[in-house]
């Protein structure tokens, strides 16, 4: 079987790429700048663009199974090319597809379940990795200031849901079936900011920001306005359930996820002050 694994260069693409290699199956990366891509001795880089659908047929030839984003760029729109990726996909002989989404139904995941490939969709609710944002001002000043600090989130650590798309894509199961990735537990940005600080051995403040207080901060740290107006109206109406943990990743890969002090614990030294 050969894997191929789309955004193989990003936070967890590059993840999959190394759990399958680790476990010794074949693994074709796809990624805009294969010059660039840095990925692990042995994996056979393809370069493509899954917005070009038609530049990803040579890395689909000889394809079993297909890790597939469903949005592209960093603002993370839908892919429109999501039905022709599927036909491409589907011709090539591909018979499994790993989707990682929102959770939402978009042009990727509407084609996929309209197929008769093998698919399941994977929906973290957030990632740990999110909070490498906080990485400068607690270097810097040892405190993170953010607004509605209690919001609960069940974040997932990303190599938790990179190990749940690798297990799908070599083992199948759970066909048709969306997950919502979590962690063990629903932290609010203080309980996150508390372990990070237990992970340096450092005290770390968390500073509740008013929305006004939040804008203006944003803004000047040369946020765009619409920007700040989106992520504080995102973060007003934070759902409940993403304050749900859930049994996904443990069902798929037979443990249980990994906590937010563990994640914290291996990436301490991105806090820690020069």
């Amino acid at each position: 079987m050969t894997f191929l694994v789309t955004g193989a260069t990003g936070t967890i693409g590059r993840r999959v790429v190394e759990e399958l290699v680790r476990a010794g199956h074949p693994v074709r990366a796809l990624t805009r700048n294969a010059a660039a891509a840095d990925l692990p001795v042995g994996v056979e880089v393809a370069e493509g663009d899954l917005t070009r659908p038609e530049t990803l047929r040579p890395a689909l030839r000889g394809v079993t199974a297909l890790h597939l984003l469903s949005a592209s760029g960093a603002d993370h729109v839908p892919l429109e090319s999501g039905p022709d990726i599927v036909d491409l996909a589907a011709a090539a002989g591909v018979r499994r597809v790993v989707v990682l989404g929102t959770g939402a139904e978009g042009p990727v995941e509407e084609a996929v379940a309209a197929s008769d490939l093998e698919w399941s969709r994977l929906a973290p609710v957030d990632y740990m990795a999110n909070t490498l944002g906080w990485a400068g001002s607690i270097r810097t000043e040892g405190v993170v200031r953010e607004p509605f600090g209690g919001r609960l989130t069940a974040s997932a650590d990303e190599a938790d849901v990179a190990a749940v798309v690798a297990t799908l894509l070599v083992h199948g199961g759970h066909p048709g079936q969306t997950h919502r990735l979590t962690g063990p537990e629903a932290l609010t940005p203080a309980d996150k900011v508390r372990a990070i600080g237990a992970a340096t051995g450092r005290s770390i403040e968390f500073v509740e920001l008013g929305v006004a207080e939040a804008r203006a901060q944003w803004l000047a740290e040369g946020w765009p306005a619409e920007g700040v107006e989106f992520m504080l109206d995102m973060w007003a109406t934070v759902p409940a359930e993403v304050g749900v943990v859930t049994t996904a990743v443990e069902q798929v890969t037979g443990r249980p996820p990994r906590s937010f002090a563990q994640w914290a614990a291996e990436h301490a030294d991105a806090f820690r002050a020069a």
